[in-house]
């Protein structure tokens, strides 16, 4: 047994891959190495698996350092790994690929979800160490360029285990505080290791989810993180983040100069050619006989008029002609007119019922007799039909 317990280097040639990988709840890393003629069961339990920088897949190679044992159950060789790192690429690297493909196919580097930056900002956000050299050249050349603009400045850490947490909040907080027209997020240059925050995907996450446009400033020109990637605008160094987000305001004022000294020089040809085409009109109407145009107009206006005036006054003898014909109608109609030739109408007092025939009234009734120019209030005192015969009623 002590052949099992010692411990042991496994280096498998560049053919031997990973094959049948699998993590159960557990958080342990099961799979097999195999080669062009053998293979061998492995396992990474999960304290070590959870810190492994790249993603274990299938298909690739892979250097485990570890201790040989047996798993009794099935009388099967097995390395129990305690170190393990990609053949080719080291395992940062490796890490670096995996993640930016991920994302890449997610969409979180596509154009068209790129904000663009403000030509002026008033505030700006930076998301830095508050002791390093980036927001001493941050703080510079922006005051320098543009000094009169607002800076908020979040501190966090850069490198170690706590930096993509903070690095990822910070950016959280400063979309909530809000007011912010654009955040820089950056570090100096340094190691791939001292970069690696701005590789994690909590990041990466948390930049593609900002509404404030950001601008990714880590290490040197040649440094390229997952950050730069999803940022809005990649700058190779802070002190490069920090001329891009403001204008220089000498160059600005040189710029205003040159447009207003142009819009004099326009405005001064335009009223020079406008000057002329005046007097280019001038002498033509001099040329033209303006009078024989104005009396011609003058002629065609009265002539026009008195074409209204008979058109009105003849169209209102016929609307008062057809009134007069309207209104001896209804006069004819009338029943009052009957009453100019003689005749009465008479009507039951207090009903004002009219009354056609003698079965109508009673003797004692009161009715009103209406004539041309008034009428007669009176009582029956007698009721005689047309046979001559008196009723009594």
């Amino acid at each position: 047994m002590s052949l099992f317990e010692t411990q042991h280097i496994y280096k498998v040639s560049e053919l031997t891959e990973v094959s049948n990988l699998s993590r159960p709840f557990s958080g342990h890393l099961y799979f097999k190495l195999k080669d062009a003629e053998s293979q061998i069961d492995c396992a990474i339990f999960r304290p070590l698996a959870d810190r492994v920088k790249f993603d274990l897949e299938d298909g690739i190679s892979i250097l485990l350092q570890g201790r040989l044992t047996v798993y009794e159950p099935r009388g099967n060789y097995q390395i129990i790994g305690n170190r393990v790192e990609p053949i080719g690429l080291g395992a940062l690297q490796l890490a670096f690929e995996q993640l930016k493909k991920k994302l890449g196919d997610e969409g979180l580097f596509d154009f068209e979800h790129k904000k663009p930056l403000p030509f002026m900002p008033r505030n700006i956000g930076v998301i830095t160490s508050a002791t390093g050299a980036a927001i001493r050249d941050i703080l510079t050349i922006i005051r320098r360029r543009f000094y009169n603009v607002h800076i908020l400045i979040h501190p966090v850490s850069v490198q170690g285990d706590s930096a993509p947490r903070e690095i990822a909040e910070a950016i959280e907080n400063m979309n909530r505080i809000g007011g912010l027209d654009v955040l820089i997020i950056g570090r100096g240059g340094g190691s791939i290791e001292d970069l690696w925050a701005f590789n994690a995907e909590i990041v990466a996450r948390s930049i593609y989810a900002s509404e404030i446009p950001i601008i990714s400033a880590v290490g040197h020109e040649i440094d390229f993180t997952i950050a730069d990637f999803v940022a809005d605008y990649r700058a190779p160094t802070p002190s490069a983040a920090a001329e891009i987000v403001v204008p220089n305001k000498v160059d600005l004022i040189r710029t205003l100069d040159n447009i207003k000294s142009r819009l004099y020089i326009n405005m001064e040809n335009h009223i020079e050619l406008t000057r002329s085409q005046l007097e280019n009109t001038q002498s033509r109407l001099k040329s033209a006989d303006i009078r024989n145009q104005i009396r011609f107009f003058q002629q065609k206006i009265d002539y026009i008029t008195q074409r209204l005036f008979a058109g009105m006054t003849n169209t209102l003898r016929n609307k008062k002609e057809s009134l007069g014909v309207a209104l001896a109608k209804l006069n004819a109609l009338s029943p009052l007119s009957i009453l100019q030739d003689g005749y009465s109408i008479t009507r039951k007092i207090p009903s004002k019922n009219p009354i056609k025939s003698i079965n109508d009234a009673s003797l004692g009734d009161e009715i009103e007799v209406r004539l041309k120019d008034g009428s007669l209030i009176c009582d029956i005192k007698q009721i005689i039909g047309d046979d001559g015969g008196s009723h009594d009623r």
